[in-house]
């Protein structure tokens, strides 16, 4: 049985602190900022959390399907990011979403790509008819320390997907044609069991990590369903900062028209689990019809899921995110993420 996305949701704190604040703050020049090609990036309010944002997009989702809740038979959740160690937020989802409560749900834990790993175990529930609908849903509120070069990028946001059968009658949005994943031990970025704070190999998290993952996993996914990049009309590659993705996309042979729609990074920051999703929720909203879509997450310890897709309708616009007039100074950047102690 083929599955497809039948309707998205995506939610973005509407605070922005610009990569030029944090450097002012710590007496540094641009150079790092303008490197990373991040100008700005969401903050979220005090009483904003993996939570709340994971709702937000779900809630969207649901509102643009003509699908009741009581439909929804499965809630899984990828973040670095969960508000509670134990206590499933999938579970407090099924509850304020009013699913139905026979239900498949499991947070997960996959660095960045931990949302594309929901999406692959939800199309999976749906291919071999354990459940008609499900919600696969990446959400993060990214941590860094005050002072690292994370700083500039690590950001907060949500993407969810309500998938189900793709068939003649009801083919959904956009069909998952093909998924596959590359996954090594690849020690590029961590975080102890009681750090605060995540910790990263620095320039290791490039070349061996990231570039490794992708170029490998997207150069697999093409030979499985024997495309070539110019067979695609949209890519999205995770996005920890703007140099990385459209290194690799040049590596691969993309043009930069095909990353455009989903190339959030510079003004949205790295959202984690989260941000390869939030590119695709872009795509989703402007694609037309038989469009084809190769989506290549990444999560650092290390891994990369791939899909091929194609819209089976024209894209579906979402309400616009609302905008702050007023951008966030660093103080009431740490206020917001809870790091003033």
């Amino acid at each position: 049985m083929q599955t497809a996305i039948h309707a998205f949701g995506r939610y973005i704190p509407s605070a922005r602190i610009t990569a030029q604040a944090i450097a002012t703050h710590w007496n540094r020049g641009t150079e790092q900022a303008s490197g990373l090609g991040i100008i700005e990036k969401s903050v979220p309010e005090r009483d904003e959390d993996t939570f709340t944002l994971a709702w937000e997009a779900a809630r969207q989702a649901i509102a643009m399907s003509d699908v009741t809740p009581q439909e929804i038979q499965a809630c899984f959740v990828g973040s670095e990011s969960h508000p509670y160690a134990v206590k499933p937020t999938s579970a407090m989802l099924v509850s304020a979403l009013s699913l139905n409560p026979f239900c498949h749900c499991a947070d997960l834990e996959f660095a960045c790509k931990a949302g594309t790993a929901a999406m692959q175990i939800v199309s999976g529930m749906v291919a071999s008819k354990q459940i008609k609908y499900g919600l696969a849903i990446g959400s993060d509120t990214a941590q860094s320390k005050p002072g690292d070069a994370l700083e500039y990028s690590a950001a907060a946001g949500a993407a969810a997907f309500l998938i189900g059968a793709s068939t003649a009658k009801n083919p959904g949005l956009c069909r998952i044609d093909a998924t596959l994943s590359y996954t090594t031990d690849t020690p590029d970025f961590w975080r102890g069991q009681h750090d605060k704070y995540p910790s990263h190999a620095g320039r290791f998290t490039g070349e061996p990590a990231y570039f490794h993952h992708v170029e490998t996993t997207a150069k697999k996914m093409m030979e499985e369903v024997q495309l070539q990049p110019a067979d695609f009309d949209h890519v999205i590659f995770h996005m920890p900062n703007a140099k990385f993705p459209e290194q690799v996309a040049k590596k691969l042979g993309f043009a930069k028209e095909q990353m455009s729609a989903g190339f959030i990074v510079p003004t949205v920051g790295n959202t984690y689990s989260a941000c390869s999703p939030l590119g695709l929720a872009a795509v989703l909203q402007i694609a037309k019809k038989d469009q084809r879509i190769l989506l290549v997450s990444y999560g650092s310890g290390s891994g990369s899921d791939a899909f091929v897709m194609t819209m089976m309708k024209d894209g579906v616009q979402l309400p616009p995110l609302k905008q702050e007039a007023t951008k966030l100074d660093y103080g009431q950047y740490l206020h917001r993420t809870k790091t003033l102690v």
